[in-house]
């Protein structure tokens, strides 16, 4: 086992090492006419800081120190931003060695005899190119940083007009809230989480989902914001399910017994929580004589890499028939394989999962995320067939401590 962890570790570092080498090689370009001292700096500020990050990791990988969470979560943010950001001037490095390559082949074969060109004034095309990636690569670690400071808490409020087929008139007008994937174990900011939890009260809704992923691995990451996430209720209840990250899947245990019981005291967290969470279930909301159903199942995706542990059936079984219901799945691969056009009554999805990879461009006439490539609904509003599903970009973080482009989300639903 620590052979194979040492072996691991050694090959991600000359990976790392292959990657600071080449990017020094562009560095010395730029520094080129720099005075002898100003240089020797740099070389000591660049190679000291990637031995000092080589070092952390090492230590830390094999446990020779024990930083807290949030801290080791922020320190190796802070360097994965410093390594895209390599590897964005990589590419325009790249693209100047290609350059230089097709520039030797040529005269080598034929212009053997190298004659004297007139330089042109200014900068030339092939720095112009190192500059490009340079430039590329530090607004990327801006954004990053920008990304954790700013990003990571910036709630931003999206309101929905949902049409729902058959619909009684008396629910007509009921406002829902949705948050989603919360992820308690990577918060840092208590008081900024404190005031997200506060403009999800201040919407006044009737009815609030969450679907999934209270914590990232461990229930007991949820205890320090047992407080806070408390204040969530709404007078005809707060629904809640599980997410992949639930179920303690990621992390190795001492004992299946072990991996059992931290499941069964995060479902102990969502009712000390006060609210009703739906393991295959479903409730069934009655006013003036008029009924609307929930239903929550367990996660259940079409990914390899995520657990099927729902059965949509069971939740469904003795469900009235002809009732308009709302299903919360907290995967969106979910509805396209067993809801749409399979499930008439589920007239809306509630889902997450995805947190539009907490990078991307949201706004009103495009939206783009890496995410998109993986998951064909992946953020927002879809319909089909009269039936909707929407994917909720989350509440909280996970991996990196922030937010870049798309921010954490309250979603305000209108039913009409």
């Amino acid at each position: 086992m620590f052979k194979g962890q040492l072996i691991g570790f050694l090959f991600f570092s000359l990976f790392f090492f292959a990657i600071d080498c080449y990017v020094w090689q562009g560095v010395k370009t730029l520094i080129f006419n720099w005075p002898t001292r100003s240089k020797s700096i740099l070389k000591f500020v660049y190679w000291g800081y990637a031995v000092a990050v080589f070092i952390f990791f090492m230590l830390y990988r094999f446990q020779c120190i024990s930083p807290a969470p949030q801290t080791i979560k922020l320190i190796s943010s802070i360097v994965f931003a410093i390594v895209i950001a390599k590897l964005c001037w990589i590419f325009f490095l790249l693209l100047d060695d290609i350059i230089r390559l097709f520039r030797w082949v040529f005269q080598y074969f034929f212009s053997p005899i190298e004659t004297a060109l007139e330089k042109p004034p200014g900068i030339s095309r092939l720095k112009f190119l190192h500059y490009t990636g340079l430039g590329i690569g530090m607004a990327f670690i801006g954004t990053a940083i920008w990304g954790i400071v700013k990003g990571a808490h910036n709630y931003t409020i999206h309101r929905k007009k949902l049409p729902l087929t058959g619909l009684p008139d008396v629910f007509k007008g009921l406002k829902i809230v949705q948050i989603s994937d919360i992820h308690s174990g990577s918060f840092w900011d208590k008081e900024a989480v404190k005031r997200g939890v506060q403009l999800i009260q201040e919407q006044q809704a009737d009815i609030i989902f969450f679907t999934g992923d209270l914590v990232n691995d461990r229930s007991d990451e949820i205890v320090p914001w047992m407080d806070v996430f408390s204040q969530i209720q709404a007078p005809m209840g707060v629904f809640s399910i599980l997410g992949n990250h639930d179920y303690g899947d990621y992390v190795t245990w001492p004992s299946p017994e072990a991996k059992t019981k931290n499941l069964d005291d995060l479902i102990g967290y969502h009712k000390k929580l006060g609210w009703d969470i739906l393991l295959d279930e479903h409730r069934v909301i009655e006013k003036e004589g008029e009924k609307l159903c929930i239903v929550g199942v367990q996660n259940w995706s079409t990914k390899a890499r995520f657990p099927k542990y729902g059965n949509l059936e069971k939740a469904l079984t003795l469900a009235p028939k002809n009732t308009v219901t709302l299903l919360l799945s907290h995967d969106p691969s979910h509805w396209r394989e067993q809801v749409l056009r399979k499930q008439k009554n589920i007239a809306a999805t509630f889902s997450g999962h995805t947190h539009g990879m907490q990078f991307g461009i949201d706004t009103k006439f495009y939206r783009w995320s890496p995410v998109k490539l993986i998951y064909k609904e992946w953020m927002d509003l879809y319909t089909e067939n009269n039936q909707h599903l929407y994917v909720n970009r989350g509440f909280g973080y996970l991996g990196y401590p922030g937010r870049m482009g798309i921010f954490p989300e309250i979603t305000v639903f209108e039913l009409a």
